[in-house]
């Protein structure tokens, strides 16, 4: 599961240059948050973000990533989107919306990488569960990132917390390891056993980012060749932190 991508221990000086990247990363999320209400484009949330990013001399690893290069600094997927939606002036919110944002920033050449998922207004009851397993999923699985387990048992946290509660994690996106670059190893899947995998050691990194869908876990990608919906139309949710394994507590970087 780490298609040759390379697993980098991180130095404890290393790791205070990445809690600063995140620190940073989460500036970019609340100040998009606050400006999300019905009315607003996507495009408005994406330059909100790089003016922060600018703010401390730091860039988005999103922006020209891949190819076609992503052209935003932010990803905004919005209802049945999963990931990787697109900012565009002509994407309006509306009340009743759900509205992923993952953002990136590297600042001294490493890479913070987050992710929330919030209503617009007032939401409806499922997609108020839905947020509420996802967010759940999440911190289930930050609390095995410890010394002694493995990424199988990552992976099973999420798919166990999501699919007892009735809905379906993705297949074809993953967890994965972050640092110098966006994407390092291992890659970290939404399922799993536990048990498997690969050891968790002191100074891994990775992004742990459950992405969970209401009515299938299929996905397919749209004609932009970025914006992941599920198959069905069904809600979508995703929130992801950067985290680091330490001798003792999982270290979150991503946070204020």
């Amino acid at each position: 599961m780490n298609s040759g991508r390379q697993i980098h221990i991180k130095s404890p000086a290393e790791l205070k240059i990445m809690r600063e990247a995140g620190r940073i990363n989460a500036e970019v999320l609340a100040t998009v948050k606050n400006l999300i209400q019905p009315g607003v484009s996507t495009a408005d949330l994406n330059a909100a973000a790089e003016e922060v990013l600018k703010k401390h001399g730091c860039y988005s690893p999103f922006k020209g990533y891949s190819q076609p290069p992503y052209p935003a600094s932010i990803c905004t997927s919005i209802n049945e989107e999963l990931v990787h939606g697109i900012p565009s002036r002509k994407r309006i919110l509306r009340e009743g919306d759900i509205i992923s944002v993952d953002s990136g920033t590297v600042y001294q050449g490493f890479v913070a990488d987050s992710a929330f998922t919030v209503g617009v207004g007032e939401i409806s009851p499922e997609a108020k569960n839905l947020l509420e397993i996802t967010q759940g999923a999440l911190a289930a699985a930050i609390d095995k990132m410890r010394v002694g387990n493995r990424t199988g048992d990552v992976s099973a946290a999420i798919q166990n917390y999501v699919e007892s509660r009735g809905l379906h994690v993705t297949r074809e996106y993953t967890s994965h390891g972050v640092g110098r670059e966006m994407h390092e190893g291992p890659m970290v899947p939404n399922f799993g056993s536990a048990g498997t995998g690969l050891p968790l050691k002191p100074g891994m990194t990775i992004a742990i980012e459950p992405m969970v869908l209401i009515g299938t876990h299929a996905t397919r990608v749209l004609r932009d060749q970025w914006t992941v919906v599920s198959a069905d139309k069904s809600l979508t949710a995703h929130f992801e932190h950067s985290v680091a394994v330490t001798e003792g507590e999982p270290l979150i970087l991503t946070v204020p």
